[in-house]
């Protein structure tokens, strides 16, 4: 157990490896409860959220979850978020623990009630969330709901019961395996989570900790605020122009200058790597490139699904196509790497 953003969070319950092993092979069961959650309702609660985030909320449908980006200014990330539609006019917005607090004070102090016409709250403690992660997580789902899993597709959800009491059920995850996230009331955080166990025994599903959330997320190339993303980096650099809507009519916080970014030339960009002799590159590691250094590992580990060294770092647009190299400094010695397509893992099912 390690302290994270206030919370005692589990790094590992038997181990990171045997947990990644189980997730990819079978099913895993994450408590993310530490996550935030705010709600925003209201008549003018779509065009609030379009001038906070990168992405276009209006294309949302009752029932479709979002992925986007809120910016500076200046262009840089303030933090990645999951956008829900519930209904029109009702949001729900899970941000990031580490970021919960600056996510809060950002949101609030753009919001206005009466200019916005809609309400701004930060539910975050009435919210527990659980995520059921793997090849089985259909099954293990569906033995505790009466709503029809297979009818929910991905980044869409549903609210019903699940394990008996009313929550809200998301095809969404961040390990790269089919999976659902639950949110649900606190108060019946122990009651589901024991519920689950009992549900996941046939399928051999077990506890996963952060260190395994941590590889899954990394071989599929999912960004980790604090790691790859930050407010030094614009989404356009860590290569999130997918979720990036310039042409939107609506502006948004940050949407010039990332305009001007864009027709300046992106200078950088995040890429993934492999090394190519015996080594990790773990975070913070030196990236040398033609000689000199320009930067860090922004997340590095020894994959378990490939049995290779893996990582993430930001190198010159010139240097980030597949096959590009360069060298990570490991231990005073200097190992080459090799760009290579993301994600690095792909799931055989």
């Amino acid at each position: 157990m390690v302290p994270f953003a206030g919370w005692a969070m589990p790094v590992q319950y038997a181990g990171i490896m045997a947990e990644h092993k189980t997730v990819r092979e079978a099913v895993g069961l994450f408590d993310v409860s530490h996550m935030g959650e705010f709600l925003v309702e209201g008549e003018g609660a779509e065009s609030f959220l379009q001038g906070m985030v990168s992405n276009d909320v209006s294309v949302l449908v009752d029932g479709q979850a979002q992925y986007a980006v809120a910016c500076t200014p200046e262009g840089g990330i303030v933090d990645d978020l999951l956008i829900y539609r519930r209904a029109a006019g009702k949001y729900l917005i899970c941000v990031n623990a580490g970021r919960l607090a600056e996510d809060w004070e950002w949101f609030h102090s753009h919001h206005d009630g009466d200019r916005d016409g809609c309400s701004l709250v930060d539910a975050s403690e009435r919210f527990a969330q659980l995520a059921i992660q793997g090849r089985h997580a259909e099954a293990v789902v569906q033995a505790l709901t009466d709503i029809d899993c297979s009818a929910i597709e991905y980044y869409r959800f549903v609210e019903g019961q699940v394990a008996g009491v009313e929550a809200i059920l998301a095809r969404t995850g961040y390990t790269g395996e089919d999976g659902f996230e639950v949110f649900f009331s606190t108060d019946q955080a122990e009651a589901v989570w024991s519920k689950v166990r009992e549900a996941g025994v046939p399928f051999q599903l077990e506890p996963i900790g952060l260190g395994a959330r941590d590889t899954l997320r990394l071989e599929m190339k999912y960004c980790l605020y604090g790691n790859d993303i930050s407010t030094e980096t614009s989404p356009l650099e860590a290569r999130l122009g997918w979720v990036t809507k310039l042409a939107k009519e609506s502006d948004f916080i940050g949407k010039q200058a990332l305009l001007d970014q864009k027709e300046s030339g992106v200078k950088r960009a995040l890429v993934g790597f492999e090394l190519k002799e015996r080594g990790i590159a773990r975070n913070g590691a030196l990236v040398i490139v033609d000689g000199e250094q320009f930067g860090e590992v922004t997340s590095g580990t020894m994959s378990p699904s490939l049995g290779r060294a893996i990582g993430l770092c930001y190198l010159p647009r010139t240097h980030s196509k597949a096959g590009s190299t360069f060298e990570v400094e490991v231990r005073g010695k200097r190992i080459p790497a090799e760009v290579v397509k993301t994600p690095f893992y792909r799931r055989p099912y």
